[in-house]
């Protein structure tokens, strides 16, 4: 009776599916907008479907309902206390300086230069998240081109001389000191407040983000010139990396392969679209129509921003970054083909 009873176990035990195994997720703000809502949250809703990994699922939790700084994330990722995280790569950038040579200010003036700098250089950034923060780097992508919002009138980039400004990371901060600005570094929740009560004059962000969160509301000029196109990514904790089968791996990839450029597409339709909503001009199919001054970059404008790289973000950013990780600038020269 024994062998039979076994065996029955064992055909009983092959017939129930496998547990689910969850793997933890932290998302992009919900404040920050449409891609966060459109793109990236269904993937993690629908993820054995979109990577493939069928009994796998994600519980995701953007950052701001989980009560912990986006600063943070690297550290979180490092302690395994999640499994992905969708990271804010200009607000970790302090923990590891390397992330920036992804965007300095005037690095990337459109979305097909920002799509070259990342195939080049983010396997820079990914080993040194694997040995410094025990990270795997699955995917890059932009949020779009970060222009300027105003309360206070302006005409050209000249006129921040004297306001106060927010920014998100130290090398963009370098460049509006360099305009005569004063940098103010707030989080993007903070921002509209900040705005409204007058703590910064001014602020620069993507043309949907601002929309989504009403910036609008509280300034009356935008000059869409493309500073930075404010990279993001998603890592993995390289236990939970090293967990999987080389098949699993496979497929993890190719499902963040294909949604990196899905957002890649996407964040060039909304920045489009955002421009249009924020101006009060046609089409306007995915904000809030407003009455912005739209400010035209000057040639004066669009010449100062497309020399920052040598004249003022890759030295500040290499005297920065060679100091956490020698040999960073030279990594990224080689990786570049850019010459200083």
């Amino acid at each position: 009776m024994i062998r039979p009873l076994t065996t029955c176990v064992a055909a009983l035990m092959l017939a129930l599916p496998a547990q689910a195994e969850t793997l933890r997720v932290m998302g992009q703000p919900v404040a920050t907008g449409l891609i966060q809502k459109n793109v990236e949250q269904p993937f993690f809703e629908n993820f054995a479907e979109n990577t493939g990994l069928e009994g796998f699922t994600a519980d995701y939790q953007p950052v701001d309902v989980t009560g912990i700084k986006d600063t943070e994330q690297l550290r979180i990722l490092k302690d395994g206390l999640f499994d992905i995280v969708s990271l804010r790569l200009s607000q970790v950038s302090r923990d590891e300086p390397t992330i920036l040579g992804l965007d300095l200010v005037g690095l990337n003036p459109d979305y097909d230069t920002g799509r070259k700098t990342v195939e080049a250089f983010a396997p820079v950034v990914d080993e040194r998240l694997q040995a410094k923060f025990n990270t795997k780097l699955l995917g890059v992508w932009p949020f779009g081109p970060q222009v300027l919002f105003c309360e206070p009138e302006i005409a050209s980039l000249a006129d921040l001389k004297g306001m106060k400004v927010r920014v998100y990371d130290q090398n963009l901060a370098e460049f509006v000191s360099l305009l005569g600005g004063t940098p103010v570094p707030l989080s993007f929740p903070e921002v509209q407040q900040s705005l409204a009560r007058g703590v910064v004059d001014c602020a620069i962000t993507g043309p949907s983000s601002a929309n989504s969160a009403g910036w609008p509301e509280v300034t009356a000029y935008t000059l869409p010139i493309a500073f930075q196109l404010a990279m993001n990514g998603y890592g993995i904790n390289l236990d939970t990396w090293n967990s999987l089968t080389p098949e699993q791996q496979d497929k993890l990839q190719a499902g963040f392969d294909a949604l990196t450029d899905e957002i890649w597409t996407y964040s060039e339709e909304l920045f489009d679209d955002a421009v249009n909503c924020n101006t009060g001009a046609e089409p306007c199919e995915t904000g809030t129509a407003y009455d912005l001054k739209l400010v035209e970059p000057s040639a004066a404008d669009k010449e100062l921003v497309g020399t920052a790289v040598p004249n003022v973000s890759f030295p500040a950013w290499k005297e920065v970054c060679d100091a956490t990780n020698p040999g960073c600038s030279e990594a990224w020269l080689a990786a570049t083909g850019a010459s200083m």
